[in-house]
């Protein structure tokens, strides 16, 4: 009998991709646009995961939607700006995360996705400049679903792969990932080179926390074992 298939959904800022530079930037540049004094470093980074509108309703719950959505515009703009004049330079990939996706991409039974408050835009230049696209199979992204810790992304990676919940993890920084993962009743890995703190990500429900890269393949064997 066939081993069933298993999926590996990864957060991307702050799990595969180190982006704090870039998000801060364009968060400074988005709030000086609107003429406001931007969030400091720590502020902004506790919203990354978020969908970017319900990011900002967040920061600054007390403006009106009107402003809200120019800042998100204007966040917009800016990290687009960004992208163009610095490449791959704002958003590397963490050390590790490409060996560890080349050995899942090597197991017959293993197969891998996104799920991320990212937009499609966003998402398809970090592909393109890291070379990722080969690697998933499903890719979800804000664009088209409700904003993390809804389950949606999860549910539509399962459908697109035919994975059971049973067999499916995912990796990621936030607490928002790990309520993402309870809301659709999958395993979650949390890692602590990203944006949350380690205890803030065992008490929203992962099941372990990875110093690094290099961890993930034993956690994920550990979590399929129970299976």
């Amino acid at each position: 009998m066939s081993a069933p298939l298993k999926l590996v959904i990864f957060d991307v800022d702050g799990t595969l991709v180190d982006s704090q530079a870039h998000i801060v930037a364009a968060m400074a540049a988005a709030f000086e646009g609107a003429r406001m004094a931007a969030p400091g470093r720590d502020e902004t980074l506790s919203i990354v995961g978020l969908s970017l509108p319900v990011a900002i309703a967040r920061l600054v719950p007390d403006l009106d939607a009107a402003t809200q959505a120019r800042i998100v515009e204007g966040y917009r703009d800016a990290f687009a700006r960004l992208r163009l004049e610095n490449g791959a330079a704002l958003s590397p990939l963490y050390p590790g995360a490409g060996a560890v996706l080349e050995a899942l991409t090597g197991q017959a039974d293993v197969l891998l996705g996104i799920a991320t408050g990212k937009s499609r835009r966003g998402m398809a230049h970090l592909m393109e400049v890291h070379g990722l696209g080969r690697f998933f199979q499903t890719v979800q992204v804000a664009d088209d679903h409700p904003s993390k810790p809804h389950p949606s992304m999860i549910a539509a990676c399962l459908k697109e792969t035919g994975v059971d919940t049973e067999h499916a993890v995912i990796l990621g920084d936030t607490v928002f990932d790990m309520e993402m993962a309870r809301n659709a009743g999958i395993r979650a890995l949390g890692v602590d080179w990203g944006y949350h703190p380690r205890e803030h990500l065992l008490a929203a429900g992962a099941a372990e926390v990875l110093g690094g890269f290099d961890e993930v393949g034993a956690a994920l064997q550990r979590i399929w074992a129970e299976t």
